[in-house]
């Protein structure tokens, strides 16, 4: 009997040892993981970002003026890199409207780039985007000629949108506005890219742009047939139009100059205007406006 309670015993101590071993070792196992978790994630957090990615639609800004810009932004860690900070110093490049900016684990910064689209100069020192908002920005890296705006300052969008709808209604006779004036008192000038200068006063802009559009066929005709009389008499000087005045409630009034001749895109300011007034007056024409 009492062998056998010696076994049971020794049974026991040894299952507690075997438990006590194994737990043990589970324990060392444990903490041995995370220590090296740990080592692993300090080692990840000290990793510098290697890796800047910037795409986007970019037709003026460059990928080094990017680059530039970030230049005294610490990329040493990349868990304390701060987007925020990086998209307020890209943001303020002159041609950048939009900046996105996200870490990609584990050493990787994508810029996500979209530049402004100019669409007209406004008063000489300014570009207009398609959205009415000024901005400076290096005009000799434009691709393209863009129209000339002048107006009063917080006018951007109203001259805008009047340039849309009144140049949509001059392309029915090939024309565009080059150069669009917007004074003080909110009259309107359009020089347009034949050179012409219509005066539209401050009302009914749209009904009399259609105004000259319907009489425009018969001044160009008259044009034609000067030219024909001075080419029979063999004069050298021609005559254009120089403005014409659609600040009248029955007609329009158009101003002659007489040139050698005629620039493509003529501005106002260097006009040599003559004296010669030639009338037109709704009784004499019949308008569909």
């Amino acid at each position: 009997m009492k062998d056998k309670q010696s076994i049971s015993v020794n049974q026991q101590t040894l299952s507690f040892g075997l438990g006590l071993a194994f737990f043990v070792c589970v324990l060392i196992g444990l903490i041995s993981i995370a220590w090296w978790l740990t080592n692993r994630l300090v080692d990840q957090e000290n990793l510098p970002v290697n890796s800047v990615v910037i795409s986007g639609e970019m037709s003026y800004t460059k990928r080094d003026d990017v680059l530039a810009a970030m230049n005294n932004i610490n990329l040493g860690n990349f868990f304390q890199v701060d987007v925020n900070e990086i998209q307020s110093q890209v943001s303020a490049l002159p041609w950048v409207y939009s900046v996105a900016v996200r870490k990609q684990w584990p050493n990787e910064v994508k810029i996500y780039i979209v530049d402004q689209t100019p669409v007209a100069l406004w008063n000489g020192d300014f570009i207009l985007n398609q959205f009415g908002k000024a901005f400076q920005a290096d005009t000799q890296q434009l691709t393209q000629a863009l129209p000339q705006f002048f107006g009063p300052e917080g006018s951007e969008l109203l001259a805008l949108e009047n340039f849309i709808n009144l140049n949509d209604l001059l392309e029915y006779r090939d024309l565009a506005i080059d150069e669009l004036v917007l004074s003080e008192r909110f009259s309107w000038q359009l020089t347009l890219n034949n050179g012409v200068m219509l005066n539209l006063g401050r009302e009914e802009r749209v009904k009399r742009v259609q105004r000259f559009m319907d009489v425009y066929p018969l001044i160009k005709t008259h044009l034609e047939q000067q030219e024909k009389r001075n080419n029979n008499r063999k004069k050298q000087v021609k005559q254009a139009v120089d403005y014409i005045d659609l600040r009248y409630d029955t007609g329009l009034a158009v101003g002659w100059k007489s040139v050698a001749y005629i620039p493509l895109n003529m501005k106002s300011a260097n006009r040599q205007k003559t004296s010669h007034i030639f009338m037109l007056l709704t009784k004499e024409f019949t308008f569909n406006v």
